[in-house]
């Protein structure tokens, strides 16, 4: 699998994408980070697209692949982390802080 890891920072006022079911049309999709959850927890997507996770709980989470090819640093409130798929598969991830967060992308 080959994987492109872009952190970024949160910005205030940029413009934040909505999941609808799961999928996303555009180039990127966004989970959000809520209550010790991943919102949505599945997303799916085509190969090529971006996802973003931002964190908008008050605790620091992380995002890291179930085969360990992508790891955030520790997200604190606002911090965003992002991955670009280029290879169809299901990729399970989870919070390594909070190992009972998980979810997944689906890459068409």
């Amino acid at each position: 699998m080959t994987v492109s890891i872009k952190p970024v920072l949160a910005v205030a006022g940029g413009l934040l994408w909505g999941v609808v079911a799961g999928v996303m049309p555009a180039a990127a999709a966004e989970i959000t980070v809520k209550d010790f959850a991943f919102l949505p927890a599945t997303t799916e997507i085509a190969s090529g697209q971006t996802v973003t996770w931002t964190n908008t709980d008050d605790e620091p989470h992380q995002v890291m692949a179930g085969d360990k090819s992508f790891r955030s640093p520790a997200l604190d409130t606002g911090e965003k982390f992002s991955v670009t798929f280029t290879k169809p598969g299901t990729y399970s991830y989870y919070c390594p802080i909070h190992p009972r967060m998980t979810g997944s992308v689906i890459v068409h």
